[in-house]
């Protein structure tokens, strides 16, 4: 594709990813890091040496001459970084999911972008799947999504002895479930309709176990369930007239097919999800041709924390 010039703001892991996609989309990205040891890993893993000293040392001593930018920093830096980028006149940026640590972060940056009539995407990266892709080939030719489920079960264990700033575990829900809540609302349609229960309690999170149901926009009916403190993980089904989708794990896709009972494995074109971290590639040469259509918009995303508040504290 035409060469594009955009900025990556992070250097963790995550913007090494994002680093390795935009140089084989011949992209023109500059990197600004905030630690200088971050930035170091950063140009171990690349050989690219980012700017350390952060964001905004970086645009007070910089001529800007480009106009986009994708934000990878971490959970609670994210809505301040975007919204420096919107004040400095960036137009079009993509931020990492969930765009913020809380709600009131996140309506205050989908309330900025739009009085300076700024393009803010999330990015949730399943959403570009090889697997998700077919998936929604094979829902198109059924004729909709009939009827889903998910569930989004966290390992507890593992969690509790990450290090996280303040207030990022206490979000879980928000700042990593949501890739799994997402994907299944993106397939079978955001809730008209929700019931919300909660229960148990974890040293870091609020609530420990999750259950509900409801109807989406579409008219499909849904389910969910988690239990953080129980064995289980991530999948998502959605079942059409013809066919049950089965996402576990979500990089791949099952089938089970009406008036059977057999489920098999669907042949995916899968080899840019193995090369890079896994739908990456896809989302990101998508944000930079400017096709904007599958993207979870920052408003959109305002408007979807209203609903994952409810599934986080079991509430109607």
């Amino acid at each position: 594709m035409k060469e594009k010039k955009l900025l990556l703001v992070g250097a963790g892991p995550m913007a090494v990813e994002y680093y390795k996609v935009l140089k084989d989309l011949n992209c023109d990205v500059q990197v600004v890091g905030r630690r200088e040891s971050s930035c170091v890993t950063f140009e171990q893993s690349t050989g690219y040496m980012p700017s350390s000293g952060g964001i905004e040392e970086y645009l007070s001593s910089s001529e800007l001459d480009r106009d986009s930018a994708i934000v990878a920093v971490s959970v609670e830096q994210l809505a301040s970084v975007t919204s420096v980028l919107i004040d400095n006149g960036f137009k079009n940026i993509l931020v990492e999911k969930p765009a913020g640590l809380n709600v009131d972060e996140i309506e205050a940056l989908s309330n900025h972008a739009n009085k300076l009539k700024v393009n803010v995407l999330v990015a949730y990266n399943r959403r570009f799947y090889a697997s998700v892709i077919k998936a929604k080939e094979i829902i198109e030719a059924d004729g909709g999504v009939s009827s889903f489920n998910f569930e989004f079960t966290e390992w507890s264990h593992v969690i509790e002895p990450l290090k996280k700033a303040p207030g990022v575990k206490e979000q879980w829900l928000l700042a990593n479930s949501t890739h799994v809540i997402d994907l299944a609302f993106y397939l079978g349609g955001m809730p008209k309709e929700i019931s919300c229960y909660a229960g148990g309690k974890l040293s870091w999170h609020e609530k420990a176990s999750f259950a509900g149901s409801g109807v989406s926009k579409n008219g499909a009916l849904f389910n969910y369930q988690a239990n953080w403190l129980a064995p289980g993980r991530w999948s998502v089904e959605i079942l059409t007239k013809n066919s049950r989708l089965i996402f576990k794990p979500m990089e791949q896709l099952h089938i089970q097919k009406i008036k059977t009972v057999a489920i098999e494995k669907v042949d995916i074109d899968d080899e840019i999800d193995l090369k890079y971290k896994a739908g990456l590639y896809v989302q990101t040469k998508t944000f930079l041709e400017g096709d904007y259509q599958d993207f979870q918009t920052v408003e959109d995303q305002a408007e979807s924390c209203l609903i994952y508040e409810k599934i986080a504290k079991g509430s109607a």
